[in-house]
């Protein structure tokens, strides 16, 4: 490895680091360090969703898809796209308004509990311990992917690599909290989208018109360019099905919840979009022209072609750019999911039932103390990287997007939605994923979030029409549906 990438990168880190120690000093109470005080801009907002959402998937999974099956792989990130676009319309304005008139609420456990006015304390509970138990699994497995990029980039070993990897992502999220996630997360999203745009362009200018290559890899094999190859009606919707996972997952609600004012989620929402619909593009052409490209040489691991990319076309210091920003697409996610862990630990269960006088100073080190405490169950999780219990981070966007998301819509949609329906619905949700996932043939080898997303909703429909929620909750409720008629 030439150490102009290694200095490039770890000045990369420092600067990751450095944004913690700056925003160490901006946070007084939890709201500050869990929800960044509600007073997130719109870019901000949108582009640490976009970041944290993406993971390295968009870098390594993607293009490894696309390179080693064909187009067909591209109706994921339609899917995605849609379901994006969708949570942020009709989703992120009215939560941000029910979170704040409900209690201040600044956890998606919080919320829940706020709305349905559960003083019984059983759905913030029984959600705190859905996000988890699915988070943590997640976590781990971004703390591999981590390691692995660390020991194949410096030659380190896997160990070593780990905990390196780690250390960096915990010190600037136990110092500054959600202000330094979500802008350590824009900032990752940026150098994302640009390295995203440039392999392509770089590659596609060596490689000569784009005739060329699709002339190329169709004498190789027609069908990697079908988008509909060798893809059943099941299939298909599968791969779109991924878009009903927005709804639910935690660590990109809570953006909602912070953005500054209600009035600035339209803004937020385009540049999302449009961040997005870029990075699938640049993703997408890496892995199609990755099967021009290495066409006389075939990579033995398809994930690698980014990679591959980054160390053949670039020289050295272009090369350390684009190597933080793959290190960027795993960090962004594992900031976030572990900043919802310890916001979940800290508010949810410290706060609510073992000190609820607690001062903010004390409950601001509470979080940062879950922070260190979710990061180690995490890395003795990820010490072994063929442990399978790393295959169970597969059920974590079909857990969260089936417990939460049908929740969270008919609880912003639907006044008469009761305690006992919210309950019946998150309950359903992530046990039909749990059951689903372990049959397979015929209408089994659907994704496991369509029917378990269908499933809780309609549980939570027959819930609610049998023990409608009372006359008061629904008053709250009225009550939140005219400030957001408002906003609109």
């Amino acid at each position: 490895m030439e150490s102009a990438t290694i200095m490039t990168f770890i000045v990369y880190l420092v600067g990751m680091i450095a944004i913690g120690l700056y925003f160490y000093r901006q946070t007084d109470s939890l709201s500050d360090y869990i929800l960044g005080g509600r007073g997130l801009n719109p870019a901000v907002a949108a582009l640490s969703a976009g970041a944290s959402d993406m993971s390295g998937w968009l870098l390594l999974g993607l293009p490894g898809a696309l390179y080693a099956y064909g187009l067909n792989q591209i109706w994921i990130g339609v899917g995605l796209t849609i379901g994006a676009y969708l949570n942020w319309l009709i989703v992120a304005g009215r939560l941000r308004i029910f979170t704040e008139k409900l209690s201040d609420a600044i956890t998606i456990p919080d919320y829940i509990e706020a709305r349905f006015q559960d003083s019984g304390s059983l759905l913030r509970g029984v959600s705190a311990l859905v996000i988890l138990i699915f988070f943590t699994l997640y976590i781990a497995s971004g703390l591999v992917a981590g390691a692995v990029l660390f020991q194949n980039s410096f030659g380190m070993g896997y160990e070593t690599a780990l905990l390196i990897g780690s250390a960096v992502i915990v010190s600037y999220t136990f110092l500054g909290g959600y202000n330094a996630v979500s802008w350590t997360d824009f900032i990752q999203g940026i150098l994302m989208l640009l390295a995203l745009l440039a392999v392509p362009f770089v590659v596609w200018q060596e490689m000569g018109s784009l005739s060329e290559v699709v002339t190329t890899i169709r004498q190789h094999d027609p069908a990697l360019l079908d988008p509909f190859h060798d893809l059943g009606i099941i299939g298909l919707v599968s791969l779109l099905a991924w878009g009903l996972g927005y709804f639910g997952q935690p660590h990109i609600l809570v953006r909602f919840m912070s953005v500054d004012r209600p009035g600035h989620i339209p803004t937020a929402r385009r540049i999302n979009i449009g961040w997005m619909l870029l990075a699938l593009i640049g993703s997408i052409f890496t892995g199609i022209f990755g099967i021009a490209y290495f066409l006389d040489q075939p990579l033995s691991d398809p994930e690698t072609v980014f990679i591959l990319f980054t160390q053949t076309v670039f020289n050295p210091w272009i090369a350390g750019i684009l190597l933080a920003a793959i290190l960027s697409a795993i960090m962004s996610t594992i900031d976030s999911q572990i900043l919802v862990c310890s916001s979940t630990l800290t508010e949810d269960i410290y706060k609510s039932y073992l000190n609820q006088k607690a001062s903010q100073n004390t409950l601001v080190w509470v979080g940062r103390g879950a922070v260190v405490l979710v990061a180690l169950i995490a890395l003795y999780m990820a010490r072994d990287p063929e442990s399978t219990i790393l295959d169970l981070v597969s059920y974590a966007w079909a857990g969260f997007g089936a417990a939460f998301g049908p929740v969270i819509l008919f609880s912003l949609f639907w006044k008469k939605m009761s305690k006992e329906a919210a309950l019946a619905g998150i309950l359903t949700g992530a046990v039909t994923v749990l059951i689903y996932k372990q049959l397979s043939g015929g209408v089994f080898d659907l994704y496991e979030i369509l029917p378990a997303f269908a499933a809780a909703s309609l549980v939570i429909y027959l819930t609610g029409r049998l023990r409608p929620a009372p006359s008061d909750l629904q008053q709250r409720f009225d009550a939140c549906e005219a400030d957001c008629k408002t906003y609109h």
